[in-house]
């Protein structure tokens, strides 16, 4: 279960960072916290009890999303937070700095779609980076007080980006979903930005980071096709079109998908949420479940989770000894969590389509083992380990007091310059503000944690692992049926 995997660091500059966050947050918000009574089919047997001990755990999680906004902060609910990048975008005469305010639980979600949306200037134009990665990575000092140059980088025609501009096309079309109901005007908004972004991301194929060789330091990409599926897929889903549902079957399908080869689900790699996704379809029977494309995409989803059961003959032995997956010595817990995250909704499909078995290899399991396989994960980072530590901050009564965070690291009212503001890194304090909410990077293979601010490879938060773990912990709050379908 690897395919990809892409060198470390967490700029919060870069939009590819931003949109997997937004895909998990209308996964949580639009499917499974938005609908309405007659658009599930109920599970068998009596609703599940609410465990207070994940819905404590989401409402610290959430709280994060809160810390990392950047613009003119509308009633800011983080006291050493305020204004910061209020001049981002206006060399290109764009406002990247303002959003508007909705009620809380679409809030997080259209202050990330705002951006999106103004980032997309013109049909074959996205803005993907402000800032400058060198230079921001030379600076330690609080969002507030920037006040270095912050260029504008966009992909566009002459410099394609497949890979974010599909991302941002799938983020938007599920985001869609979410305002729906409530505000259709504004989820068609989101439709019209993530059609005219997939067909400037399908139609001028090129990697983003070999267009724009100066994020490969920090956010290299390893391939586009499976953004494209990605996004696709999630188009299909918003509208109900089959020119979509036609684009994953076709030769793209046979091309970039990788049937029969399980990979892990990042900010990298999509094609793990592809195939879960796409599984929903033959799942509810929304398409003739005879559709041998479709069961090829569900037949890897399958693969996927019997590789994330301990005990299956396919296992994957990426694991810590006390049973976290463990992939990569940089951010740690992207893929366990995510993996979790895809293994809960992959058994709420089993449990609302009355699927009773998954079959690993001759060996049969039951959505209860994949819901237990998401337990031990979330427990894992909740502090259930060797180190008896949280690892989401302000959880529990022990976690991560130096997170690699700049604004957490530096007191509210210190006024600090570019290069100044390195004290703070090196104090060996712990941080003055704590960055609620925030998930770090995670432990080593052996399952030691070195608590420094300098150690950003286990130390540093980001807004996709917050998402995931969103997502994650939404899903194991109580057992919950599965939309049958989206249109």
């Amino acid at each position: 279960m690897g395919r990809k995997s892409k060198s470390g660091g967490c700029c919060g500059w870069l939009i590819v960072a931003l949109v997997l966050l937004l895909v998990v947050i209308a996964v949580v918000y639009g499917v499974k916290k938005k609908l309405e009574p007659d658009d599930v089919i109920v599970v068998p047997g009596p609703p599940g009890a609410v465990e207070k001990k994940y819905a404590n755990a989401l409402k610290v999680a959430v709280q994060f999303f809160d810390v990392q906004k950047s613009g003119k902060l509308e009633d800011n609910k983080i006291s050493w937070r305020g204004d910061s990048a209020l001049q981002d975008g206006s060399e290109a005469k764009l406002d990247l700095s303002k959003v508007n305010q909705l009620e809380a639980a679409q809030d997080s979600l259209q202050w990330i779609t705002d951006y999106l949306i103004n980032a997309h200037a013109e049909a074959n134009v996205l803005y993907i980076q402000v800032g400058d990665p060198e230079t921001d990575h030379g600076c330690w000092e609080r969002p507030e007080d920037m006040k270095e140059k912050r260029p504008l980088t966009q992909v566009n025609t002459s410099s394609p980006g497949t890979e974010v501009a599909a991302e941002t096309a799938a983020a938007m079309a599920s985001a869609s979903l979410v305002f729906k109901k409530s505000d259709p005007i504004y989820s068609t908004t989101l439709l019209e930005h993530a059609e005219q972004l997939f067909s400037f991301a399908d139609k001028h194929r090129a990697s983003y980071s070999k267009s724009i060789p100066d994020v490969k330091p920090y956010y290299n990409s390893t391939g586009y096709g499976d953004e494209l599926l990605w996004a696709a897929s999630w188009l299909y889903h918003a509208t109900g079109d089959k020119l979509y549902l036609h684009y994953v079957s076709g030769k793209n399908g046979k091309y970039f998908a990788n049937w029969g080869s399980p990979s892990w689900f990042s900010w990298d790699d999509k094609l793990a949420g592809t195939q879960v996704l796409l599984s929903r379809l033959t799942f509810f029977g929304e398409i003739d479940s005879s559709n041998s494309v479709l069961q090829m995409y569900r037949k890897t989803a399958e693969a996927v989770m019997c590789g994330l059961i301990p005990d299956s003959p396919s296992a994957t032995t990426s694991r810590t000894e006390s049973g976290l997956l463990w992939v990569s010595e940089w951010n740690a817990l992207q893929h366990p969590v995510a993996s979790a995250f895809l293994a809960v909704l992959f058994s709420d499909y089993m449990l609302t389509s009355r699927t009773t078995e998954l079959l690993c290899d001759g060996e049969s399991y039951k959505p209860a083992d994949l819901r237990k396989f998401a337990k031990s994960q979330a427990d894992y980072v909740l502090g259930k380990n060797p180190l008896k530590m949280s690892f989401l901050v302000g959880y529990g009564d022990k976690y991560p007091e130096y997170v690699h965070h700049r604004g957490a690291s530096i007191p509210d009212d210190a006024t600090t310059g570019c290069k100044d503001g390195w004290k703070w890194l090196d104090s060996e304090d712990p941080n003055p503000n704590i960055a609620v909410g925030a998930l770090v990077g995670g432990p080593f293979l052996n399952e030691t944690y070195i608590d420094s601010r300098n150690n950003s490879m286990q130390g540093e938060p980001s807004t996709y692992n917050s998402a995931l773990l969103v997502g994650l912990l939404s899903s194991l709050v109580t057992t919950s049926s599965a939309v049958q379908s989206f249109t």
